[in-house]
Formats: C-alpha cells, sequence, structure tokens
C-alpha cells in the first residue's frame, strides 16, 4: 500500500469531497473503543475517504486522538475542521481504487 504523504493538491481534492459527505462515525465520551477501531477500519477499507465528528472534547485531545487514529489505521489526515475530520486509506489494490485512482 502505498503510505506516502498526500500532496496539497490531494487533500484539497479529498476536502472537496469530503463537503458532500456525513459523519460516518462519531467519537462520543466512550472514546476509541476496540469496537470503533474495527468500525473505523471497515468504514475506511469499504469507502476510502471518510468523515468523523468528534463530539466534544477540547483541541489538545482532538489532535492526540486524531494521531492515534492514524497511527493505528494506517490511514492519512485529509483535513479537520473543529470537530470535523477527514480521513483517507487507499484501497491496497490500486485497480480498486475510487477516490484518488492516480
Amino acid at each position: 500500500m502505498d503510505t506516502s504523504p498526500l500532496t496539497g493538491v490531494q487533500k484539497s481534492l479529498l476536502r472537496s469531497l469530503g463537503q458532500t459527505l456525513e459523519p460516518a462515525l462519531k467519537v462520543g465520551q466512550g472514546g476509541l473503543t476496540p469496537e470503533f477501531f474495527k468500525e473505523f477500519g471497515r468504514q475506511l477499507s469499504a469507502h476510502e475517504l471518510i468523515k468523523l465528528r468528534f463530539l466534544g472534547g477540547d483541541r489538545p485531545t482532538r489532535a492526540k486522538l486524531i494521531a492515534k487514529l492514524t497511527e493505528t489505521s494506517g490511514c492519512m489526515l485529509a483535513g479537520a475542521v473543529g470537530h470535523t475530520v477527514l480521513f483517507y486509506r487507499p484501497h491496497p489494490d490500486a485497480a480498486k481504487r475510487k477516490v484518488l485512482t492516480e
């Protein structure tokens, strides 16, 4: 799988695609549970680009959670505004990629 960092143009494209997405998951007081990680991975595998919404927490807490999510799942941060975050993980099979096909 290509884990190279996203270019500015790629991030811009992903953020524009993310505008139309509804949050696939929400992180509440329960935090990042094993069940959450399982569903997060499933959503990334199915869609490549997902939107996540934090239901509380201050900026430093959200930053730590985002870092943990990217490290654990092998995804990349495509953008973050307030409590909403976009994550991207390309499909391992280049022929099956839907989002960034180049």
